[in-house]
């Protein structure tokens, strides 16, 4: 299993997502480009950059985005208000390795299937979960929908991976809730990448054992809870 330093960009700056309110900001860098190579030289070796304005609609951090993909030392995963194929195009252009895409993957299946295949193993969906029930645009709106039937729907595309966020733990570093990310190991045929309160190296040890392909972190790295070159080193691949 890989651990991926997550880059929340907002206003230009590093913003690590406290709970899916953009206003729970818990702490700012401001410059997420040197946040992205600081991560890098610590010896990760995947990062997740998102662009959290693009996401909630509020404009976007494009340029940064892709001042991070030019600096990038390693394969960036880019998402955040991804909903165009043409969104698509210009990140893979700009050198993002995966593109992570969300609301409109969800709400819009044939789009998927579409993109999907235009780009088959690169495009990663992000399922960000609430009690195993899937919300979209930028956190607002719960669909009635279990996530492993999100996943059944998803299976037989050639994803390059299924994202999900806990978002009942995403930034409080109470715990991954490991139980629903077991499930969605078990039921994906795509590789599952975790995220949402991840906060010991139990906790990967435990998403490891169980089936998860990678594991985004963002807050209990940049709180120092967790050792970020030791993580580097024990969970690279």
């Amino acid at each position: 299993m890989i651990v991926i330093p997550a880059v929340d960009v907002r206003d230009g700056a590093c913003v690590p997502m406290s709970g899916a309110a953009p206003a729970n900001e818990r702490l700012r860098l401001p410059n997420a480009v040197v946040v992205a190579r600081d991560w890098a030289d610590a010896g990760f070796r995947k990062l997740h950059v998102v662009d959290v304005d693009a996401a909630t609609g509020s404009g976007n951090n494009l340029q940064v985005v892709e001042e991070i993909l030019r600096d990038a030392r390693v394969p960036v995963q880019v998402g955040g208000g991804v909903r165009s194929t043409e969104d698509v195009e210009q990140l893979f252009r700009a050198g993002a390795d995966h593109v992570v895409v969300g609301t409109r993957a969800i709400e819009d299946p044939e789009w998927l299937a579409d993109l999907a295949a235009l780009y088959p193993g690169v495009i990663i969906v992000a399922t960000d979960v609430r009690e195993r029930r899937v919300v979209t645009r930028g956190w607002v709106r719960t669909l009635p929908h279990d996530i492993l039937d999100v996943v059944d729907e998803l299976n037989p595309l050639p994803l390059g991976g299924i994202l999900v966020t806990a978002l009942h733990t995403e930034g409080q570093m109470r715990r991954s809730d490991l139980a629903l990310m077991e499930d969605v190991a078990e039921a994906a045929a795509v590789p599952v990448i975790a995220s949402g309160g991840i906060a010991s190296v139990e906790e990967l040890r435990a998403l490891n054992h169980r089936g998860v392909a990678g594991a985004v972190i963002g807050v209990a790295l940049y709180t120092g809870e967790l050792d970020a070159r030791a993580l580097a080193q024990e969970f690279a691949e």
